[in-house]
């Protein structure tokens, strides 16, 4: 097998498209640092909503297909090559918005056994030995049924690795500090009437939103903002971008965040804003 990098992150998320709106940054600039960057993406997102008219037509599993299709070239467009799907594609549905029956679907994420999914997170982190985990918070940053199963497996996955010998050292949760998103959106107030979309989402719109003293770690992306907003776009049934704002299929326009911001839930020395998720730890580790 080929000797990894020392530093290796393992970021987990629900459907292609979230990895590059929550950390495409992150993902670029670690790719770029030569750190060994794994997403695995729990479902192929085959109940998301399609934006573009041209693009109507695709849903279940060919809307499933075309969106792993998008997800290579965001991964492109971030430089990471390590990017999989859990237990395989297709192996788990999208489960849809929380409270409908797609919900009850058997074949959902949302219905998944928990254990069962960890145990294939697992796998891969006996592969990759992630020395960071990446993962949303317990409400799955706004209450969608797969990204709260997301926190449930990748969870249970680094609880299940850690009783075996294989800790991962820092668990993270994507966050967004309140005050950078209040200073963000008003500068998309400012800017609306030049951008192509007629409203402003708010930040009850925004997944991941805290009071600051919440978060633990800034990354600054800045240098690779052009990479991120590629990656979006590239996500075309679920985003449209508009540098620097974008929308989701609400239309509601959202500026596109690019240093990226973390709450550490779990290992590291405590310290007080870091700027790096591998803060603390020394090769070989």
């Amino acid at each position: 097998m080929t000797e990894l990098p020392f530093r290796r992150l393992l970021l987990v998320h629900a459907h292609p498209d979230d990895e590059s709106i929550n950390n495409g940054a992150t993902m670029a600039r670690y790719a770029a640092e030569g750190v060994h960057v794994t997403l695995v993406t729990c479902t192929l997102g085959e109940r998301g909503e399609v934006i573009p008219p041209e693009l109507a037509h695709l849903t279940g599993a060919a809307l499933g297909e075309h969106r792993l299709r998008e997800l290579t070239a965001a991964m492109g467009e971030l430089g990471v090559t390590d990017f999989r799907l859990l237990g395989g594609a297709g192996r788990y549905g999208d489960s849809g918005m929380m409270g409908l029956a797609d919900n009850d679907d058997p074949g959902c994420f949302w219905q998944a056994d928990v254990d069962e999914a960890a145990a294939r997170l697992v796998e891969v982190i006996r592969e990759v030995r992630p020395q960071v985990l990446v993962t949303y918070d317990p409400d799955g940053g706004y209450g969608h049924p797969d990204h709260i199963q997301t926190h449930r497996v990748a969870t249970r996955a680094a609880e299940l690795a850690a009783a075996e010998g294989r800790p991962i050292a820092k668990v993270y949760w994507n966050r967004v500090p309140r005050a950078t998103a209040e200073k963000a959106f008003a500068g998309l107030r400012e800017d609306l009437p030049r951008t192509p979309f007629d409203r402003a989402a708010g930040l009850d719109d925004v997944p991941g939103v805290v009071d600051d003293e919440r978060v633990t770690t800034e990354i600054d992306g800045t240098a690779y903002a052009a990479a991120k907003a590629a990656a979006m776009r590239a996500h075309a049934t679920q985003i449209t971008v508009a540098e620097p704002y974008f929308a989701l299929s609400n239309g509601l326009a959202q500026p596109v965040l690019t240093t990226e911001h973390y709450e550490l839930v779990d290992g590291g020395s405590g310290r007080v804003r870091e700027t790096d998720l591998f803060d603390g730890m020394e090769e070989g580790s």
